[in-house]
């Protein structure tokens, strides 16, 4: 099936793009792995009137740690994250970025997109939701900062409004008593997760965990992030046990539906061995300092 017909705008500044978008609004979509958005053309499921690429535009690449923050532009590509050492400044982040689809589409592909895309399949907003990020969203008329669980409103739905793109994605990054991981199951490369989980905590002085993230992929009707489990660990020394229970609070706040890949039960049951795993790598990182 071919797409419907279209007008193809390629601006060469942000502030065109951005009088694009204040003139046409709704009628555009924008351009710049293409890696979801192409395919969903073929199929028709999306018609957008205007396809504005934003590849032309300067400035859109960087990527770059600053004061504890990952500022990663929207034409980052996933492979840029894989290699780049700035990545490794957030663990989960790092460990996740290989895990992006597959060889070619992390070529192309853009974490900005993915997030802008919001599929509920998607990994990067499990991370965003686990490690904490902050979307910045540009129009001719300035910029806000949303936070990531304000910016993810639905499946495939965001907070950003027609005449908005996402122009950067900010990440906290750990300190050098955090750590990090994403555990990902998949049928084979490229693949959906089966069941994915991002996991992110921060020490305290005194050993114990002072702040703590997770957040599920796959296994409810958008990419969840389980504060009651958040809440186990938060103020408590780390542990074997208080991990299990952790864990088990996020297997039950699970929702996964049974399919080709498995039943609820199984993923349901993967949820809870993936949080395990994840808090230790973890753990075992901020107790290693590697920040």
């Amino acid at each position: 099936m071919y797409p419907n017909a279209f007008d193809y705008l390629a601006p060469e500044s942000l502030d065109e793009a951005l009088d694009i978008l204040g003139e046409r609004g709704d009628e555009v979509k924008i351009l710049a792995g293409g890696q979801s958005l192409i395919p969903m053309m073929k199929l028709r499921f999306a018609n957008p009137s205007t396809l504005m690429d934003i590849n032309r535009i300067p400035g859109l690449d960087g990527l770059s740690r600053d004061n504890g923050t990952i500022s990663v532009g929207a034409l980052v590509r996933h492979n840029d994250l894989v290699k780049s050492d700035v990545t490794k400044g957030n663990h989960t982040m790092a460990s996740a970025a290989p895990w992006i689809a597959d060889p070619i589409v992390r070529n192309l592909g853009t974490l900005a997109g993915s997030l802008a895309h919001h599929d509920p399949e998607g990994d990067w907003a499990s991370v965003m939701l686990a490690t904490g990020a902050d979307v910045v969203l540009s129009s001719s008329s300035g910029q806000r900062v949303v936070p990531i669980g304000e910016f993810l409103v639905d499946i495939f739905s965001t907070s950003c409004q027609p005449n908005e793109m996402v122009t950067e994605v900010r990440v906290k990054a750990h300190s050098s008593d955090g750590g990090g991981n994403y555990q990902k199951l998949e049928r084979k490369i490229g693949d959906y997760a089966t069941v994915g989980v991002a996991t992110s905590l921060e020490l305290g002085e005194d050993g114990n965990i002072s702040g703590a993230g997770i957040a599920l992929t796959s296994v409810y009707a958008f990419n969840l992030k389980v504060p009651d489990a958040e809440a186990v660990l938060v103020g408590n020394a780390p542990s074997e046990d208080l991990f299990k229970e952790a864990a088990s609070v996020a297997a039950s706040a699970s929702d996964p539906t049974t399919d080709v890949r498995g039943s609820a039960d199984y993923k349901r049951h993967i949820v809870d061995v993936f949080t395990q795993r994840g808090l230790a790598a973890s753990l075992a990182i901020a107790q290693g300092g590697q920040s």
